[in-house]
């Protein structure tokens, strides 16, 4: 009996292992998309930049754009953390990039396929592949501060202007990594969380030391926060506060300048020296 558990374990591990990810499968319409970045610096012209329009109901309007950007304009980089559920430690975070009064949010997500749910115990054994999103926020924040109405949070990212331009390349190479060679999205590491974390090393190494709260990241904002990433001048209870955005969000609706209203209430940030 125990022989046969064992061998069916084996078989399980060995088909896990076998498989292998890949780009052609039949997505959810919101994720069928790989954003893709040309880069002729100073110029980074992105394709297929997600902006689409949200019903009450969670119903949508697909829309894509083509974007072009002067890195020499980047001067913010923000840290959303998202809570859902009633699950400890359970969050969404990704980054967004200021380019004057307009933004770019990169968020690292499961690619899930249609009719596909996420489930984090799936996640571990090679179920979903990974993608970056990469949108205007009044997709992708917009769809968690109004229509899911989770707690959303956006910090402004202390660090300079030269590592800011670092980070947002870096994203964007992987980004056009994952559409010619594809990954297993991993619970524990392959994540949003660990991937930022990946870019910020790759530009500071060791900037971000490992910690069960890249792995929790409904508490990744207090990592930031003791590592001096993100303001930390009063209590973190209170810096917390004065960023959350899903109050005024709803308060204020998606509207055109839906980027500058969710910012009004934390302040704004630049970057620093080049």
């Amino acid at each position: 009996m125990l022989g046969c558990l064992i061998l069916g374990v084996a078989a399980l591990v060995l088909l896990m292992l076998l498989r292998r990810p890949s780009n052609e499968r039949h997505w959810s319409p919101d994720q069928q998309r790989l954003a893709h970045a040309i880069v002729r610096y100073p110029a980074v012209r992105v394709e297929d930049v997600r902006n689409f329009t949200y019903g009450d109901d969670g119903s949508y309007k697909p829309r894509y754009e083509t974007r072009q950007y002067d890195l020499r304009e980047l001067d913010s980089v923000w840290f959303v953390v998202e809570r859902f559920g009633s699950v400890p430690g359970i969050a969404h975070t990704f980054l967004s990039f200021g380019f004057g009064d307009e933004f770019l949010a990169v968020s690292v997500e499961v690619r899930k396929e249609q009719g596909e749910t996420y489930s984090a115990l799936k996640g571990l054994f090679r179920e979903y592949e990974i993608m970056y999103v990469v949108a205007d926020e009044r997709d992708l924040i917009g769809l968690r501060t109004n229509i899911r109405k989770d707690q959303v949070y956006l910090y402004p990212v202390s660090t300079t202007r030269g590592k800011a331009r670092k980070v947002f390349l870096d994203m964007m190479l992987r980004a056009n990594s994952l559409a010619d060679q594809p990954e297993f999205y991993n619970t524990l590491t392959n994540t949003c969380t660990t991937n930022i974390v990946d870019h910020v090393n790759t530009i500071a190494p060791s900037r971000v030391p490992f910690s069960f709260r890249v792995l929790l990241p409904a508490y990744s904002d207090k990592l930031a926060y003791d590592l001096g990433l993100i303001p930390n001048r009063e209590p973190f209870e209170a810096t917390q506060e004065r960023h959350r955005i899903d109050p005024i969000a709803q308060s204020r609706g998606i509207t055109n300048d839906f980027s500058r209203l969710i910012r009004e209430r934390g302040g704004s940030s630049e970057a620093g020296a080049p």
